[in-house]
């Protein structure tokens, strides 16, 4: 819940001018804009390379639901991507992996790629909870989605406890994770799918770690919170995935 829609469009403006002359083929640029801001901020992007995405999505086109956003909407808004179960959601929200399942799901009913959140606070991480809670999070909010749909589906493991702390999974902790989940889609599709599904990482990824996390072998990107609302350290971060 950051930026007033003239924010956003200074800080897109920002960014462009620090990805001149990266292409959409050496890597995808997402930014993700409070609903108050999706249009301007879509207005600003026609022909560029940087993909507009939304911070949830209701899983109902229309009706009686006060405060939420339907994927028409989006969809009408320019948005190609929805974030899906972020842990503040889920901890302040009360969002379940069956509701997660169900936004995902309207999602790609809009032609609009989820971003499905799953990941542990640090008591079950300290428990050593982390595989069961990722599992229970994958097998619910994938529940039901065909091959097809998985390939459109991106993943983001965000560790709770490493979110806005300062903390960090090491590269080791985060690619085991990683490893496990693709190991789960496997599992529960083949590998082909699992080797195609990109599986992003979230938790204080900043410049100074981004080329580290995103080197190990099961890391596809990242999902970039507090160090994305500053241009210049989001470049870095995008720089570093090249």
């Amino acid at each position: 819940m950051y930026k007033t829609a003239a924010d956003a469009l200074a800080l897109v403006s920002e960014l462009k001018k620090e990805l001149v002359g990266v292409k959409d083929a050496d890597v995808e640029v997402v930014v993700c804009p409070p609903f108050t801001a999706l249009y301007v901020v879509a207005t600003m992007l026609q022909g560029e390379s940087i993909k507009l995405g939304a911070q949830n999505v209701h899983w109902e086109k229309e009706g009686a639901f006060t405060g939420e956003i339907a994927g028409p909407m989006l969809k009408e808004s320019g948005v190609q991507y929805a974030i899906v179960g972020h842990s503040e959601r889920r901890q302040y929200f009360g969002e379940t992996n069956e509701g997660v399942n169900k936004r995902a799901r309207a999602a790609l009913a809009n032609g609009i790629r989820p971003i499905v959140c799953v990941g542990e606070t640090l008591a079950q991480r300290e428990a050593g909870h982390t595989e069961i809670v990722v599992r229970d999070h994958v097998a619910g909010a994938l529940a039901g989605f065909t091959k097809d749909a998985m390939l459109d589906t991106v993943i983001a493991y965000e560790p709770v406890w490493a979110i806005g702390t300062g903390k960090t999974a090491t590269p080791a902790q985060a690619q085991e994770v990683h490893a496990f989940i693709r190991e789960l889609l496997a599992a529960m599709y083949d590998s082909t799918v699992a080797d195609k599904v990109r599986i992003q990482y979230g938790g204080s990824v900043k410049p100074a770690n981004a080329k580290e996390l995103l080197g190990q072998h099961d890391i596809d990107g990242a999902l970039v919170g507090g160090a994305s609302l500053e241009a210049k350290g989001f470049a870095g971060i995008v720089k570093a995935a090249l």
